[in-house]
């Protein structure tokens, strides 16, 4: 509603709404001009809101405070007037309802103002209407109190009064109001309180000042923590450490460790021999806690040509020749400083005496000296000539001299007096030791008597009289099969005392014509590295073992050279697939059909799947799993025996024919695998008894030729194996160590005792002997022995028969 100037009459009730609205009144003249130029009508409002309201939040009704038609506010064109940044608020011209516009943070519109007012200047056209909106933006305590720095620290010296203050720094909090901040508080301690200076505008200001006087030797430094506290409900607060370090001043004098210092100096001392060294503390810090030594100002010229004094150790060092003759004691002032400004001084006296001696030693020459001799030198031999004196006379002039220590060389009179040889008196080897550090001791007769010694060097020459050594003897290498023709297989290596060409050592491979040369005429070896090469690649399946010899000479005059044997074993690569034995089609392939009546219950065996690996251990230990199955009710697979069995009883709707596909694979690190495929037909009963009449008659034939096969294997078994075991006890009879390789380095042996495992238990040796795995037999996983199985080669049926042959210790 408009007064008759055409300004609005607010409602009454605003504040009982939570919002103000005002009216202004200009002065008649002002109106009667709008009126008749402009007919423009104006009026103010005004509303409070608090920060980060949602967007579109309730702010005000603009149409109902201002008295505006909500239908003529749509047809006049209600807006806000908007600079170029977008609007904080909006109308909805079909309620009149003013919305903000988006989340607003009074921090970031009013920045640091306390009091933050929006102002919006609404418009209605025809006639012109323009209206003052004022929204007035509240604080919330959304803002913790921030210092400028994490830490802060600051020096302050010992010296300083209680009463001393330090300013801080101020927190920092956006927030306006009593949101600000408005106390701190300093953690308890024993030397600073906390006093807040109030700035105005400006905020508060902590101000630390000092209560009790502070001792750097006591305490070097301190650790406070200031706290900022806002007036927010609940408060936040802001915390910096604050960290004193504690400046030292010259406050304490520096002190002796010792009462009294004495020593006995013997005279004759050499220059730089310490004497004693004093020591004294200061409590100060830096330079006030640094100590400099130096003599009294009463030291006399004398004292001083024969003893320095460091400034920093505190020694008292020999300067000059100390004679006990001249003086036998002296007592030195010493005087300890600090380096402070104004320095404290602390004097001591020390008392060095004099001892006598025989100051006279023998003295030592090397006349002449050889620089080397031969390892190969008999006792007796001259290396060198050594002049021995001594300026004392009398008992003091006496000399008493020999060769120190344990050594093949010994000290002889010559026929000049003070004169001695050094000679040889037993055998040298170079090997042992290639230079003598000769120590020739010289000592007179004095009381107490002088020693002098004198120490010269003999080098021992060399002579070829060492052969090669190899490291390892017999040496044993594994590889593996399928190895790269070319490539290094492993290297064997000599070593040789000598030095120089003597100990240079070329390496070559022994050949023979026996069978080993048909071997190693395959393998070649560096000469000078030792590193052996295959020229093609074995096969386990065909060689596992063999050894040969190796020759190492070295390059002497003449030359020698020793020989080692190196044992070969291939190991075995997984590097055979499967082969698959049953089911086998008449083309070939690992395929098969088989017939079972229809009233078959669950676990009746259907077939059992058989296959090969001509690989040993892992890569030979082959697992079964269906790879595919029409149903997977129907059947079941054992996966280390390969048998196939129904899992369930068969019913009517189930097919008639189903097909079975199973993987074999073996356990190599890289597995390999073959496929069989085996076609499960189901029949009715009466057609299964007719089919298992004729497999009968079939099957009695093939069972009594089995029967007879297996009698003449389990015979030629049991020959071979006792065979094997004299052998055995003739071989430790005869101690040879070789017997290993007869049974493992033929390549074409076909026998049974193609297996033999050796170990040891305490002193005792056993072989373990086992059948032979030979093209069509395999050792089936998962029985109770290892079962060689033998595929019945007369029939088409592919039944199978095992043997057992369980592997048997033999101790020898």
């Amino acid at each position: 509603m408009l007064d008759v100037f055409g300004f609005v009459l607010l409602p009454q009730n605003m504040k009982q709404r939570g919002r103000e609205a005002w009216r202004q009144r200009p002065n008649l003249s002002a109106v009667l001009f709008l009126l008749l130029f402009f007919r423009v009508a104006s009026a103010q409002l005004r509303y409070s809101i608090a920060e980060e309201l949602k967007e579109g939040s309730f702010v005000g009704n603009i149409a109902k405070d201002l008295g505006i038609d909500l239908n003529l506010m749509k047809q006049r064109g209600f807006r806000i007037m908007s600079g170029s940044t977008e609007p904080l608020f909006k109308v909805n011209e079909n309620d009149g309802i003013l919305y903000a516009n988006h989340k607003i943070d009074r921090e970031e519109v009013c920045k640091e103002s306390s009091v933050c007012l929006i102002n919006l200047k609404t418009v209605l056209e025809n006639p012109l209407e323009v209206h003052y909106v004022t929204v007035e933006i509240t604080d919330l305590n959304d803002h913790s109190p921030t210092f400028p720095e994490k830490t802060k620290r600051l020096e302050i010296s010992e010296s300083a009064l209680p009463g001393a203050r330090y300013q801080l720094q101020n927190a920092h909090d956006p927030d306006g109001g009593t949101n600000s901040v408005q106390q701190y508080k300093i953690s308890q301690n024993d030397h600073f309180r906390l006093e807040i200076k109030d700035r105005g505008r400006d905020g508060k200001t902590p101000i630390l000042q000092l209560q009790r006087q502070l001792d750097r030797e006591a305490k070097r430094s301190h650790k406070l923590v200031l706290t900022a506290i806002d007036g927010g409900n609940p408060t936040k607060t802001g915390t910096v450490e604050i960290y004193i370090d504690v400046l030292d001043v010259n406050d304490n004098m520096p002190v002796f460790t010792k009462d009294t210092y004495s020593a006995v100096l013997q005279e004759n001392a050499p220059a730089g021999t310490t004497v004693i060294q004093v020591n004294a503390t200061d409590l100060d810090d830096g330079p006030n806690g640094e100590v400099v030594y130096s003599f009294g100002s009463d030291v006399k010229g004398k004292i001083r040509e024969l003893f320095d004094i460091d400034s920093v150790t505190g020694e008292i060092i020999v300067k000059g020749r100390v004679d006990f003759e001249e003086q036998d004691s002296y007592d030195i002032d010493i005087q300890a400083s600090d380096k402070g400004s104004i320095p404290f001084r602390t004097d001591k006296s020390v008392i060095i005496k004099i001892g006598d001696t025989n100051d006279n030693p023998p003295e030592i020459e090397v006349a002449s000296l050889s620089s080397a001799v031969s390892e190969d030198s008999r006792p007796g031999t001259t290396v060198a000539l050594i002049s021995i004196t001594d300026l004392d006379s009398a008992l003091n002039g006496k000399i008493i001299s020999y060769v120190a220590e344990d050594s093949p060389f010994t000290l002889t009179p010559s026929i000049q007096d003070n004169m001695f040889a050094v000679v040889t008196k037993s055998h040298l080897d170079r090997e042992q030791q290639t230079r003598y550090d000769i120590t020739i001791i010289a000592k007179d007769a004095g009381e107490p008597a002088l020693t002098s010694e004198k120490t010269i060097s003999v080098f021992v020459s060399d002579i070829n009289d060492n052969s090669p050594m190899f490291s390892v003897s017999p040496y044993s290498f594994y590889i593996t099969e399928n190895n790269l023709p070319g490539a290094s297989l492993f290297s064997v290596r000599a070593s040789d005392r000598d030095e120089g060409d003597n100990a240079l050592i070329s390496y070559h491979i022994l050949r023979n014509a026996d069978y080993e040369n048909k071997v190693t005429s395959f393998l070649n070896i560096n000469s000078e590295t030792g590193e052996i090469l295959a020229l093609k690649g074995f096969d386990f399946e065909t060689l596992k073992t063999f050894q040969f010899q190796v020759v190492a000479t070295d390059s002497g005059t003449p030359s020698l050279s020793s020989n080692v044997t190196v044992n070969v074993f291939i190991l075995d690569q997984n590097d055979n697939a499967p082969v698959i034995l049953y089911p086998v089609s008449s083309n070939g392939s690992a395929e098969g059909v088989e017939e079972i009546p229809r009233n078959v219950n669950a676990g009746h065996l259907v077939t059992k799947v058989r296959a090969y690996d001509a690989d040993i251990g892992y890569n030979g230990w082959l697992l079964f799993s269906l790879q595919e199955v029409t149903d997977h009710s129907l059947f079941g697979l054992d996966r280390y025996t390969g048998q196939i069995r129904t899992l369930r009883s068969f019913t009517e709707t189930d097919e008639a024919e189903h097909k079975l596909v199973i993987l074999v694979k073996d356990n190599g690190n890289v597995s390999l695998s073959a496929t069989a495929t085996v076609v499960v037909k189901v029949v009715e009963p009466k057609e299964a008894f007719a089919a298992s009449d004729v497999k009968s008659a079939t099957k009695n034939e093939e069972e009594n030729n089995v029967t007879f096969y297996l009698m003449i294997t389990l015979g030629s078994v049991s020959t071979l194996f006792l065979i094997s075991i004299i052998v055995l006890i003739a071989m430790q009879c005869s101690k040879t160590t070789d017997y290993t390789s007869k049974y493992l380095q033929e390549t074409n042996y076909d026998g049974t005792l193609c297996h033999s495992i050796q170990y040891r238990s305490g002193d005792k040796r056993y072989m373990l002997v086992g059948p032979r795995m030979s093209i069509g037999s395999t050792i089936v996983p998962g029985s109770h022995a290892n079962t060689l199985v033998l595929p019945d080669r007369r029939g088409t049926s592919g039944e199978v028969r095992s043997i057992v042959c369980s592997f048997c210790p033999v101790t020898f």
